[in-house]
């Protein structure tokens, strides 16, 4: 296949593929320079071509966001898989099924000693295993347990000595890595994510119980950490395909951003000094948040779809639900993107973006050479 992008029906997502394989090598030669092993997080790829890129060879150990993901990988092979949202009891059945069908350990995480006592009823009732993980709050303050809290330890004997579970270790999750665009700060946060988790992981041992998983990750503190002692692996997933939120925070360059979405001009507003295009807010996402670091970001920088290099300073500035406006500074852009013309967008939020399509078309040196597929819902 080698189909040029003018064929596509619009919008359409993109990814570069040579973009991809060049992020997922460095993520996987970072950890080694770590020491520590990559659980490589697919809420925003999820995709099987994805994941085999990401993992490139490494031992198939993935994390997912949700259990329909841990669904799709698991029944093409995947066994050592990390659902990394706290659990709760009404979605155990899906569990079940998941590990009937397909042998998965499918690991699982709370914060919660009622979750633990539902979740050990139901593994006696069923004759099932089910594996934790304990989520720590480094500082996000979205799920955990505080670090340091006697809590933890607390939780970690009730899993041990609950029936039918086990404790297979902790996780933690620096979110807050993306509030900040100065590395130095980032620094001090993955060294904070490090120590909650690490600190976690002593405290449960010093108890007794044994603690094999000690967990972190976002793609900020991966990438600048100063070092990783205590931990046993990385989770991080964004920078597969990277976008304008993590560029605005100096987490990577415009040319490793590697989702885009191909998109029409379908109107000129000649009165209102814009052109309009065939994405909106369901092909690209109403997330401004790399507005807070990027002021010029709008909804995505439109691109030439062929060199993705930006036009200008052109971006999205309006989404409605279908629809998608540019405002220009310049009359010439009328001419020089008639009605019909494709742009390229690089989104904002690349994980709320891909979740509206069910297919990459993978290009490389603006064609189109392969067709992946994707899994959404939950």
């Amino acid at each position: 296949m080698n189909d040029p992008l003018a064929r596509l029906e619009t919008p359409a997502l993109l990814l570069d593929v040579d973009r991809l394989e060049r992020n997922c090598a460095r993520m996987r030669e970072r950890c080694r320079d770590l020491g520590v092993a990559l659980r490589p997080h697919l809420k925003t790829a999820k995709s099987l071509d994805v994941a085999k890129r990401a993992l490139a060879g490494e031992t198939p150990r993935i994390t997912v966001s949700t259990l329909r993901e841990a669904e799709y990988f698991a029944a093409a092979g995947y066994r050592d898989i990390l659902y990394a949202a706290t659990i709760v009891p009404q979605k155990l059945a899906h569990v079940a099924r998941i590990k009937a069908a397909t042998g998965c350990d499918l690991l699982l995480v709370t914060d919660s000693a009622d979750v633990v006592a539902q979740a050990s009823a139901f593994a006696r009732e069923r004759n099932i295993e089910l594996p934790f993980l304990i989520e720590i709050d480094c500082g996000e303050h979205r799920s955990g347990l505080p670090a340091g809290d006697p809590a933890i330890v607390t939780l970690a004997k009730a899993i041990t000595q609950a029936p039918g579970l086990t404790l297979r270790g902790v996780m933690s999750h620096a979110g807050h890595s993306y509030g900040t665009d100065d590395p130095k700060q980032v620094i001090a946060i993955a060294e904070d994510e490090r120590r909650a988790a690490a600190d976690a992981a002593t405290a449960i041992r010093a108890a007794g119980i044994a603690c094999e998983i000690v967990s972190v990750g976002s793609s900020p503190t991966a990438l600048m950490a100063r070092a990783l002692p205590g931990v046993t692996e990385v989770r991080a997933g964004i920078y597969m395909v990277w976008d304008l939120s993590q560029l605005s925070r100096k987490m990577c360059r415009a040319d490793e951003i590697a989702a885009s979405v191909l998109a029409s001009v379908i109107g000129h507003n000649r009165p209102g000094r814009s052109l309009i295009i065939d994405a909106g807010a369901l092909a690209l996402s109403k997330d401004i948040g790399a507005n807070r670091f990027l002021p010029d970001a709008g909804y995505g920088y439109v691109c030439d779809p062929v060199s993705v290099e930006r036009l200008g300073t052109l971006s999205v500035t309006v989404v409605h639900q279908e629809h998608g406006t540019i405002a220009i500074d310049d009359e010439a852009w009328f001419a020089r993107l008639p009605v019909g013309s494709q742009v390229r967008i690089l989104p904002n939020h690349a994980c709320i973006t891909c979740a509206g399509y069910d297919t990459f078309h993978v290009v490389r040196d603006g064609a189109v050479v392969d067709r992946w597929a994707r899994i959404n819902g939950w």
